[in-house]
């Protein structure tokens, strides 16, 4: 009889345990989704204008430093002429003269618009990050010395950074949003 009531408490104690896991774990996640929902449209520091909305995975690569599965976004294998912007601050980025297929996974450039990105060594000083100088969101990378162009440079750039304006539509360039 006391076997059953010590395993009786023990199991009793285990769902409370479990009750309370899952309780925080629900609590976290709903926190996780606030977060995310809180951070996906935000104001520029001194402006009255406010960045781009951001879906969720926009916002977990361009704000969090995040990337993109490989092979899943849009612009990877895209060969239209026009030009790539930031997805949060429409600032114009890349020109598709300078995108090539290096088969990686994610868009490829070998040169940026002058002065629209910036390059920050990573915190473990192995790759380059490649950043939006108007907004300072996470672009990608930046490698050197691979071959793939004369240029020896590859802007590894994920495509939930990025928006294309082609070249042959009527559709303008979005205005960029600027801090003041």
């Amino acid at each position: 009889m006391r076997v059953i009531r010590s395993i009786r408490m023990k199991n009793t104690c285990m769902n409370v345990t479990m009750k309370k896991l899952i309780y925080c774990l629900v609590l976290s996640s709903s926190f996780l989704t606030y977060s995310c929902h809180s951070q996906t449209t935000h104001k520029a520091s001194n402006s009255t204008m406010e960045y781009n909305k951001l879906t969720p995975e926009e916002a977990y690569v361009i704000l969090n430093k995040g990337t993109d599965r490989p092979f899943t976004g849009d612009y990877y294998k895209l060969k239209a002429n026009g030009i790539y912007i930031c997805r949060q601050c429409n600032a114009p980025l890349y020109n598709s003269k300078d995108k090539f297929d290096s088969e990686c996974g994610w868009p490829s450039f070998d040169d940026e618009i002058k002065g629209a990105v910036t390059r920050v060594t990573d915190a473990d000083g192995r790759r380059t990050e490649i950043i939006c100088n108007n907004c300072k969101g996470h672009l990608g990378h930046v490698f050197l010395g691979e071959g793939f162009t004369s240029k020896q440079t590859r802007h590894c750039v994920n495509t939930s950074s990025l928006k294309f304006i082609a070249d042959d539509t009527s559709t303008k360039l979005p205005e960029v949003i600027i801090k003041k």
